[in-house]
């Protein structure tokens, strides 16, 4: 495990290919110690996503079978056998590269999607690609979303930079994360925010795959979904409060007794919960694509967060700790999820995707919850 002491005052690459072998290896160990502080340490939200406020309401006399359960939808013009991503986790180094492996097959045996974690090690270090190249393992995985942090416009990474990233892992589509709380506490982060929106409209048309913007852990406000509602993304994943807190994450990582780990640690719960994020999307963006993430844990969140307007629902620790054990206990995983979730929609009385999104949500105590929110395709 990367300790704090190895935190070295090396600075990050700020320009594609400029990477110095120190810069490189800082960024590496950078990505060892995220894995290691997510799964030994309590890295959790201090405030509930919200999803476990509601449930579906339960039908005795579904009167449908089972096996007619259909939770196939079609993203992008790929098909999936339910509305599930592998969340984004990891990259640059052997150990994550091990671990996306594991991950993509996983995935590409559920039918589900995966997405990668930050891809900007590769972008300033070729040798780190191989870390993100799923799809020799998994060439039947049926979506890929590419990764790479907003604010890396404004230190030097440019769209063919991300084009030729993108190419490389053969990516369907692209998140485009936004991670201002947790940049603000690294140690290393990086924090230049201003002018961004102006960069992305002009690079969203010209990067050649649908492009979502993506939070890491602090969730989407109504004012942030109307301001990136107007640009020309394909859809946003919310990742609200609710689950792994990644200013927390950094507060472990910061040197023990700086105002940075303080800070951190303070604000674990800072942002908006999954469960309004999912509706602050959906109310802005309409008909585009809304991934729901931020504390998801189970089949009924998943069907919560469908019944509370997302298409997709992603979730990334527990498939983490499953996959840090082995492959088999990522399938078992998933193949769980996906199995609970077709319980849900059965006694639910749900045939498919569209009628388990209208099904009722009951919140606390049982009473309806009436909710005004655009229809999804």
């Amino acid at each position: 495990m990367t300790t704090r002491s190895e935190l070295e005052a090396v600075p990050t690459p700020t320009l594609p290919g400029a990477a110095s072998e120190a810069q490189a290896e800082a960024l590496a160990r950078r990505k060892d110690h995220h894995l290691d502080v997510c799964l030994d340490e309590d890295v959790g939200s201090l405030v509930a996503s919200g999803l476990d406020a509601y449930s579906l309401e339960y039908d005795a006399l579904p009167e449908l079978d089972l096996d007619e359960v259909d939770l196939s939808v079609t993203v992008f013009g790929r098909r999936l056998a339910a509305p599930i991503v592998v969340g984004a986790m990891t990259g640059g180094t052997s150990r994550a590269g091990e671990l996306n492996r594991r991950l993509a097959r996983a995935a590409q045996q559920a039918g589900v999607a995966m997405a990668l974690g930050s891809q900007r090690p590769m972008i300033v270090d070729p040798a780190a690609t191989g870390s993100y190249r799923v799809r020799d393992v998994a060439p039947e995985l049926p979506l890929l979303f590419g990764n790479v942090g907003a604010v890396q416009l404004n230190y030097g990474v440019d769209a063919d930079a991300i084009r030729r990233a993108l190419e490389a892992v053969g990516a369907d589509a692209l998140n485009v994360h936004l991670n201002a709380l947790q940049e603000a506490i690294q140690p290393e982060g990086d924090t230049r925010f201003s002018g961004l929106a102006e960069k992305l409209e002009a690079f969203i048309p010209v990067i050649g795959v649908p492009v979502l913007a993506k939070e890491v852990g602090a969730g989407i406000s109504g004012r942030a979904a109307a301001k990136l509602s107007r640009l020309p993304f394909a859809g946003i994943e919310c990742s609200g409060v609710g689950g792994t807190s990644w200013a927390r994450v950094e507060s472990h990582r910061a040197p023990s007794g700086s105002i940075q780990a303080e800070i951190g640690r303070r604000l674990a719960g800072f942002g908006v919960p999954t469960a309004t994020s999912i509706r602050n999307c959906r109310a802005a963006f309409g008909e585009r694509l809304v991934v729901a993430s931020g504390g998801v844990r189970t089949g009924m969140d998943v069907a919560v967060a469908l019944a509370l307007g997302a298409d997709l629902v992603a979730l990334a620790r527990p498939l983490l700790e499953a996959a840090e054990d082995s492959e088999a206990s990522c399938v078992r995983a998933l193949e769980t999820l996906l199995h609970e979730l077709r319980v849900i929609a059965f006694c639910a009385g749900a045939k498919d995707l569209r009628a388990l999104r209208q099904s009722r949500l009951l919140g606390r105590g049982g009473a309806p919850v009436r909710l005004d929110l655009p229809s999804t395709p």
